[in-house]
């Protein structure tokens, strides 16, 4: 077992050049990594890192060996987790990332039904709105949208990410309810302030025709948290742009209405990754199969499509 853990230490660590991402992905220290590397380094006779203060980055015989190397370990990391299928139960920690909201509201409810199928599998779930790196940082999977797919990485698409405009009632009895997007100028403006970008986002609406217009709010205030946006348009304070997966809730209880409901913006598939290999270790691929069944069994993927009548609920 300590040498499977130097060999996956020095795989994580190769891809991520880095000793603290492949310790958070393995869940040990970053001085617990670095030995085990080391140890690996006085076994073999050969430098695989050159470190600096700037990071590292791997000799020529310390490349040729992660290319020897990972594929087994994959290999051999996917056997262990499967060795559970003999009794049919898939066991192990499960890492998976997904936004805060699209976790509570819609993965954190499976949780019950799915751990009654499988009790050997523990699940780790990190609430993030980043797009993770599943090799370098360890994940199993993660929900989400606007993730890079590099080679070895696979996605099913669970439905469309379509953003509406929404207001509290009480807002609206105030206002002349637009009828146009370039209405919304007269508006006060909840915005969103990207935490990656730092920029204000912005989206430009389009409506079943086709058509496609440009949006400008005046801000009243700017957030960067999409969450924190919805709870003050619930509290009135103006009109926001949100997803309709997290406005769903708030559109059923009626402490948010649509507005322009011919109007919205799509931003790309909602999508489920994971690694794409055909030995998929057997905790991830039951957790792929459930995700994937409970969309399709409460008919999620109509619900979040503004462009039909799922979201005017």
């Amino acid at each position: 077992m300590e040498n499977l853990i130097t060999l996956e230490s020095f795989v994580r660590s190769a891809q991520a050049l880095s000793f603290s991402s492949a310790a958070r992905g393995l869940g040990l220290t970053p001085a617990a990594v670095s030995q085990s590397v080391a140890r690996l380094e006085a076994r073999l006779g050969v430098r695989l890192f050159q470190r600096s203060t700037r990071g590292l980055t791997l000799t020529e015989p310390g490349e040729r060996f992660l290319r020897e190397v990972s594929g087994g370990l994959d290999t051999l990391q996917t056997a262990i987790s499967n060795v559970s299928l003999a009794a049919e139960q898939p066991a192990g920690m499960l890492k998976v990332s997904m936004a805060p909201a699209f976790g509570h509201g819609y993965l954190v409810p499976m949780l019950k039904d799915f751990l009654g199928r499988y009790p050997a599998i523990v699940p780790d779930w990190h609430f993030d709105t980043r797009p993770v790196d599943l090799i370098a940082e360890g994940f199993d999977a993660a929900i989400g949208g606007g993730f890079d797919l590099p080679s070895g990485l696979a996605a099913r698409e669970l439905a469309r990410a379509h953003i509406i405009a929404v207001a509290a009632p009480s807002y609206v009895e105030r206002i002349k309810p637009p009828k146009d997007p370039t209405d919304l100028q007269r508006h006060e403006g909840l915005l969103l302030r990207s935490p990656l970008t730092g920029r204000i986002r912005s989206w430009p609406l389009r409506n079943r025709a086709g058509d496609q217009v440009a949006v400008e709010m005046r801000p009243r205030m700017i957030l960067n948290d999409p969450q924190a946006l919805t709870h003050c348009a619930v509290m009135g304070l103006g009109i926001t742009f949100v997803a309709v997966m997290d406005a769903l809730p708030h559109l059923r209880e009626r402490t948010l209405v649509r507005l322009l409901p011919d109007w919205y913006a799509d931003i790309g598939p909602i999508s489920l990754y994971y690694a794409g290999h055909r030995q998929l270790p057997a905790k991830t691929r039951v957790f792929v199969d459930s995700v994937v069944a409970e969309f399709k069994r409460q008919n999620l993927a109509r619900l979040f499509d503004a462009s039909g009548t799922g979201a005017k609920r």
